[in-house]
């Protein structure tokens, strides 16, 4: 049996896609605002947690604070989910924008 602990978070941030060749969505070449939802699991060893729920959920967001600065840059919500899969060692990672398409990352 696996248990993992999970936390949800959001977090207000510009990025673009500046390969964007897409007529219709060329407007995604240039920064945009969206509202990042962002979900991520860690397993845990024993039911007492290994790590506090709370503090998991702000070392995540500090380190997105402090590394982008509300700007995540040419990255896609795939490549924001992989990075945080591999820095916290996450078994899964799912980042929206605002809350309705992204990406979904499982560990292996």
């Amino acid at each position: 049996m696996t248990t993992n602990i999970i936390v949800k978070l959001t977090y207000e941030a510009l990025h673009q896609w500046a390969d964007c060749d897409i007529e219709e969505v060329y407007y995604l070449k240039y920064p945009h605002r969206h509202t990042f939802y962002i979900t991520a699991k860690k397993k845990v060893n024993h039911d007492d947690r290994d790590i506090e729920i709370i503090m998991f959920k702000k070392n995540i967001l500090d380190y997105i604070d402090d590394k982008y600065k509300g700007f995540f840059g040419f990255l896609s919500c795939e490549m924001i989910a992989k990075e945080l899969v591999a820095k916290f060692n996450l078994s899964y990672c799912q980042v929206l924008e605002d809350n309705e398409n992204g990406a979904e990352v499982w560990a292996k």
